[in-house]
């Protein structure tokens, strides 16, 4: 129910059983475009969980007072107003992270992760759960991302965060320049995506519980009486339906011949 729900619950979905990316697949174009590099990754995630945590508790806010007609563009309103305060942040105090991130940190504005939850949790619970909502959801998205990302730098340019690797730094690797290219991107993360939904599927909290050995039912006493012979009529067969029916129905009086009667005078 709505304003019910546990913060327990709330953690658990928006990292794992409800997660943006591989179980509602949204934000798949920020996740294909960052996760070259797992420092850009890194930005995108914390400006996502930046706007999805502060969207949540001003949509929650403002939901008794905000129109329903037009809860939609108040929800994108707000968002972008977040959106642009850590852009034009980023801009002022990291102007090359801002340039390599280019026009992705802007698109946050239409990302489906924070409209949905503004819209399915944010507009009917209170501020601190939607704000929680929010974060976690941002969490579950960054978690996806960070894998994907950590993927991708280390097998296409043998390093993490900018610092080598021991053995994919070497001559010995071979390093696939394609996984920093979108054809890696689109790869890395079909396997990631079914590598989550597997354990997903077989995690024991996905598993419907029904007891193995179930209780037998106690046995009433009329069940040990002799059951009754069941008395069915029989009925006629197709040669003495006639007479059966003859005998079913009581006869006029009088003569029933189908012949006209001729008098001997005539």
């Amino acid at each position: 129910m709505p304003g019910n729900k546990k913060i327990s619950a709330i953690i658990k979905e928006g990292v794992w059983t409800d997660n943006p990316v591989f179980s509602q697949v949204l934000g798949i174009c920020s996740a294909l475009a960052v996760t070259n590099l797992v420092l850009n990754t890194l930005v995108m995630s914390v400006a996502l969980i930046f706007t999805t945590a502060l969207s949540g508790l001003t949509v929650s806010l403002l939901r008794n007072i905000t129109p329903r007609r037009v809860r939609m563009m108040v929800q994108t309103l707000i968002i972008a107003f977040y959106v642009i305060l850590f852009d034009r942040a980023l801009a002022a105090y990291w102007p090359d992270m801002s340039r390599s991130l280019g026009p992705y940190v802007g698109l946050i504005i239409t990302n489906c992760i924070i409209m949905g939850r503004a819209e399915a949790f944010a507009g009917s619970n209170p501020p601190l759960q939607s704000a929680l909502d929010g974060f976690f959801s941002g969490i579950g998205y960054a978690f996806v991302l960070l894998v994907v990302s950590v993927i991708r730098e280390l097998i296409g340019m043998g390093s993490i965060l900018g610092f080598p690797i021991p053995f994919f730094a070497s001559v010995a690797w071979d390093k696939w320049i394609i996984m920093v290219m979108p054809p890696g991107a689109f790869f890395t993360l079909a396997v990631v995506v079914w590598i989550f939904r597997s354990l997903k599927k077989s995690s024991p909290s996905s598993q419907p519980s029904s007891p193995s050995n179930p209780p037998s039912q106690p046995s009433s006493p009329s069940s040990n009486l002799p059951s009754k012979p069941s008395f069915q009529p029989s009925s006629p067969s197709h040669s003495n339906n006639s007479q059966f029916l003859a005998n079913s129905f009581p006869q006029p009086l009088g003569n029933t011949s189908s012949k006209p009667i001729i008098s001997e005078g005539s």
